[in-house]
């Protein structure tokens, strides 16, 4: 049974051909006698060879091919040859024409274990997922073995729909069949629980696995960048070296990746290197990804400079370029790049737009915000989404216009997200509006009432206003539903190392130094002015507990480990988990004066540049 181009279906009864034209796809068999109209033999080219078939069938150029063979196959019976017929099933498959490879495949009489695995393959690659599983339980059910081209595609599948319970079930089953030591299988499976933010079942897979090739270790160090450790995807870079498996360009754009998730100055300098040494050229992939990297370990004009030596760059590149020069607050140099994106005849898409918006919103450029945002459909026929709005409502908000920030926000056509709400509250954190705030925390915690930073961020509020009680119903609600605070962690580079800090912390070996450092600092910052700002200590405590507690932050230890560890008039360069509290932002400036050193800090939102008692910021953050 047989559709052809013309929509003639063959049906052979022995050795008689019949036809009768039908829009259906399948013939049913309650077909009646007077559809069906008897037809001598087509004139297909005669030939037994299953050789002859298959070379046809890869030369075939489109679904209107392949059904000619197919039908060539009906007529000289070599339809029943089992090759043939798979490789027919694939080629279907290939071509997403998978009604007509799963109606050949329920037709097959006989079956084999290629025959199961092309037809579950053709599902998951087609993006047929449902009957890429329903195929595979099938074929368990059957009692055939899944082999190691079966299994990938199915454990992708789960990798792809993130679907962890369903992978640690084909995992027993892998487990099962012994095929646990086959690479492209255990690769697999360390794919799919990285992508699963299953790090610690990858880690133990890899570590297990007798032989790792160059696309598993690619998978296991972006894995563990994927999960916010991306120091231990350096570690694994190296080790990966060490082992003899040379990196190729996709291996390379993973660990500059790792970088720019680390943030670690050092390691992103050896990584340039590496790539240099073995002249890897700065394609669009690899060169954007660096100028990424650059621009999130701190120096934008690093990234700038690998920009500029890009001989291709697409909508991407720029976009990247002009969301460095945002996040560290030259909205300025970012509109400068748009400007030359669309002087290169480079159109804008929503991800530059994003971009741009975001650059405004952090150097208060309020007016080519607003300017931008109009021009995004006018002129570029760019549709905003909730990202964009979020962008004009931080924007509107950190410049105190929060009426027009909500009315954007209640007269916006798309759904309302988490980052919208969260953009609203952290403007009224800015300028205290408390109305407001409960409004925006109220929508926020219907969207993620397990987010513990939203329950925080309005208690800060709260304290902020000094109203006690509200913040201790806050504290106790998230008591109640069990989440805990996110602890503030500092984190400094020097040299080749990473060190972390916590709030008063002393577990550092140089302790003693670190607060005989800060007590030295804050006799000298006293001449120069500085005054600790307690506002930002959101307990109800004495002005001098708040005071010790003040000079405890995790970036005022790290900074002082700083000035203790590395030489003068070198960069101080520190990472934060969370926003930099407005004190800590202070008492950096006047560091970076009485010291005479550049801090360069990396917070939650955006990058600090503090040179001579200034900050990048201008304030505005």
């Amino acid at each position: 049974m047989l559709k052809l181009k013309n929509q003639t279906f063959l049906v052979t009864n022995h050795g008689r051909f019949y036809k009768f034209s039908t829009a259906a796809a399948i013939v049913d068999t309650t077909i009646t006698h007077t559809h069906i109209q008897e037809v001598s033999q087509p004139r297909f080219l005669p030939s037994l060879d299953p050789k002859f078939y298959i070379t046809a069938l890869l030369s075939s150029r489109n679904v209107s091919h392949i059904r000619q063979v197919h039908a060539q196959l009906a007529v000289n019976g070599v339809v029943q040859n089992l090759t043939v017929t798979n490789k027919l099933i694939y080629m279907y498959a290939q071509h997403k024409v998978l009604g007509d490879a799963y109606a050949l495949f329920c037709d097959m009489e006989e079956k084999d274990a290629v025959t199961w695995s092309v037809m579950v393959g053709g599902f998951v690659k087609g993006g047929d997922f449902t009957n890429g599983f329903g195929t595979f339980r099938e074929l368990i059910r059957c009692g055939v073995a899944p082999d190691n081209y079966t299994l990938p595609f199915v454990i992708r599948a789960c990798r792809d729909l993130l679907d962890l319970k369903m992978g640690r079930l084909i995992h027993d089953v892998v487990l099962k069949h012994g095929l646990l030591s086959d690479n492209f299988v255990c690769a697999a499976l360390v794919d799919m629980y990285a992508k699963c933010r299953v790090i610690d079942d990858a880690r133990q897979l890899f570590d297990n696995m007798p032989h790792r090739d160059l696309v598993t270790w690619t998978v296991i160090i972006g894995g563990f960048a994927e999960c916010s450790n991306a120091s231990e995807s350096l570690v694994l870079f190296d080790r990966m070296v060490d082992e003899g498996v040379v990196p190729d360009k996709i291996a390379m754009g993973t660990i500059v990746n790792a970088c720019a998730k680390f943030g670690a100055m050092h390691k992103a300098r050896l990584v340039h290197d590496y790539i240099c040494r073995n002249k890897f050229s700065l394609d669009v992939i690899l060169g954007t990804a660096m100028i990424d990297m650059y621009a999130k370990c701190g120096c934008v004009d690093s990234a700038r400079e690998i920009f500029d030596r890009m001989q291709v760059k697409n909508v991407i590149t720029w976009s990247a370029m002009i969301a460095a020069y945002g996040y560290h607050g030259r909205g300025r140099e970012a509109l400068n790049i748009f400007d030359m994106m669309l002087s290169s005849g480079v159109l804008p898409n929503a991800i530059t737009f994003i971009s741009l918006l975001y650059a405004c919103s952090h150097s208060g450029l309020i007016q080519e915000g607003l300017r931008f945002f109009s021009l995004m459909w006018d002129e570029f026929s760019v549709r905003a989404d909730v990202k964009h709005y979020t962008c004009m409502v931080d924007l509107l908000g950190r410049a105190g216009k929060l009426d027009e920030a909500l009315n954007l926000a209640e007269s916006m056509a798309v759904e309302k997200d988490e980052g919208l709400w969260s953009a609203l509250l952290g403007a009224c954190r800015i300028h205290g509006n408390l109305d407001l705030a409960e409004r925006a925390a109220s929508s926020l915690l219907e969207l993620q009432p397990q987010n513990s930073g939203h329950y925080i961020l309005l208690s800060n509020i709260y304290a902020r206003a000094g109203r006690w009680k509200e913040v201790a119903k806050m504290r106790n609600l998230m008591t109640q539903r069990r989440l805990k605070k996110i602890s503030s962690s500092s984190w400094i580079e020097v040299g080749d190392k990473n060190y972390q800090f916590s709030v008063g912390d002393r577990t550092h070996l140089q302790s003693e130094n670190i607060y005989a450092m800060l007590k030295s600092l804050s006799h000298k910052l006293e001449l120069a002015g500085y005054v600790p700002d307690t506002n930002f200590v959101l307990h109800d405590v004495d002005e001098e507990v708040k005071v010790h507690m003040l000079y405890t932050h995790s970036e005022k230890l790290a900074i002082a480990f700083g000035l203790i560890a590395t030489a003068d008039g070198t960069p101080i360069r520190i990472t934060k988990n969370l926003r930099v509290c407005g004190d800590c932002h202070t008492f950096s400036k006047f560091i970076s004066a009485i010291t005479q050193r550049v801090i360069i800090v990396r917070d939650a939102n955006r990058f600090h540049h503090f040179r001579e008692g200034t900050c990048s910021c201008g304030d505005y953050w």
